[in-house]
């Protein structure tokens, strides 16, 4: 679509306002608000907004700033009346002078993916998003009792988030996702939606749209949904599997039939590469505090830096179909990173590994969750960060990763997550109360 074709689609299906969408560095959706007679305007890049009031963004003397909407993400929200509707373009930031912002992370995607394709690669990735669906209190706030007792795959009347779950997907297929998956979980309350693979800057924004709108519809059946890693103790936690492979000249540059798993070169390369930058890495694809109470073994989580063709303990796995749908599939990152961000760091790593022929280590088929620290380290297998400081401290060492995400929103992430693990780390929990007040 272009600019011609959105106005005449906002006109022809009733919208009166135009949500004017963005991302902030920490992952979060923001939103400017417009009527339709403004579209035009927008558009253009005419329209500016106060970046001193988005962390990460502008000081307040040098404050405006430009969104640019991309018109091929126009969509009308189909929750909204006909009359009076509603309707959302994702945007670029860009300084006042034009030149693009550079703690933008729609943009800072876009730079990563260029590189690629001057290497001949394009990326495609699908994601595995899983959520939990929680009851509201008699006030409307948000509680952790779980909205059924369900398991994996159980269907109706035990799994009584079933109908939210079933408008929710028919939501998103009226605004173009091609749905296919959608199940409990294995944790009471939690589920997964999973939508075709596409392009990395089209997933990305269809991952921010898809919180968006778990969000809305649960809330309209009187539940909170919740992206949070690891909302309750003791069981699973929150994952967003990634799968990605890379295309070139059209063609699936990770399979080769004469390979061994009929894998090529260059995907044994991006596994190398992931490999040697995944604990950098999980600063930005499990970037806050609770995402390292996921990141332990005994609840599915991938925490070893391994990779197997067919079992899911290791940090990557191969799924198998071949062909077309070759794939990587990356196992930490949570619902809780910054997709423009994690796709960027991803694929920084993956090129590194081909650009320098980074071999993996040889795969690993056996549970590794049943290996005794001592088998681990004969297997030279090491583990991700256990917390978000010690993860930020692998990030300030890599610079691979660094670069990708560019010196100003390192430098701003860096501060923001510093004064989070410090908040964290200086506050009395409940465990130190239960443990502690009457032991001493």
């Amino acid at each position: 679509m272009d600019k011609r074709d959105v106005i005449s689609e906002a006109r022809e299906k009733g919208v009166k306002f135009i949500r004017l969408q963005f991302t902030d560095l920490l992952g979060v959706m923001k939103n400017v608000a417009i009527t339709v007679e403004q579209l035009e305007k927008a558009l253009d890049g005419e329209l500016m907004f106060d970046g001193s009031s988005i962390y990460g963004f502008a000081r307040i003397e040098e404050s405006d700033m430009y969104l640019r909407p991309d018109p091929s993400t126009f969509v009308v929200f189909p929750w909204r009346p006909r009359d009076g509707g509603v309707a959302r373009l994702m945007c670029d930031i860009y300084n006042p002078d034009g030149t693009p912002f550079a703690g933008c992370p729609r943009l800072t995607l876009k730079r990563m993916l260029a590189k690629a394709a001057e290497m001949g690669y394009t990326m495609q990735v699908g994601p595995e998003l899983e959520f939990f669906l929680f009851r509201l209190d008699d006030n409307g706030v948000p509680t952790l009792k779980t909205h059924d007792s369900a398991g994996y795959f159980d269907l109706s009347p035990v799994d009584l988030g079933e109908q939210a779950r079933r408008e929710i997907v028919l939501t998103l297929e009226q605004m173009g996702y091609e749905i296919e998956a959608s199940h409990h979980e294995v944790a009471p309350g939690q589920h997964e939606i999973d939508f075709k693979y596409s392009d990395a800057l089209d997933t990305a924004d269809k991952i921010m749209t898809f919180k968006f709108v778990v969000r809305t519809i649960a809330q309209r059946h009187g539940l909170h949904a919740t992206f949070m890693p690891k909302p309750i103790y003791g069981i699973n936690g929150s994952g967003m599997h990634t799968n990605q492979s890379l295309f070139k000249n059209g063609k699936n540059a990770f399979y080769d039939p004469d390979g061994s798993m009929q894998l090529s070169k260059v995907a044994y390369y991006y596994i190398g590469g992931l490999l040697k930058h995944a604990r950098a890495l999980a600063a930005v694809t499990n970037p806050i505090v609770n995402s390292y109470k996921r990141l332990v073994p005994g609840y599915e989580a991938p925490v070893y830096l391994a990779w197997s063709g067919r079992n899911r303990s290791p940090l990557i796995r191969i799924p198998a179909k071949r062909g077309s749908s070759t794939r990587i599939e990356l196992r930490n990152p949570d619902p809780s990173c910054n997709p423009y961000l994690a796709l960027t760091a991803c694929l920084a790593a993956g090129l590194d590994g081909i650009e320098n022929k980074i071999e993996p280590p040889p795969a690993c088929d056996r549970n590794i969750y049943e290996l005794t620290p001592a088998e681990l380290q004969e297997l030279g297998i090491g583990s991700l960060p256990a917390s978000l400081e010690e993860a930020y401290a692998e990030l300030a060492n890599d610079e691979v990763i660094r670069a990708s995400l560019g010196s100003h929103i390192y430098e701003k992430l860096s501060e923001a997550k510093r004064k989070e693990w410090e908040d964290y780390r200086t506050k009395v929990h409940q465990w130190e109360v239960d443990k502690y007040l009457t032991m001493f």
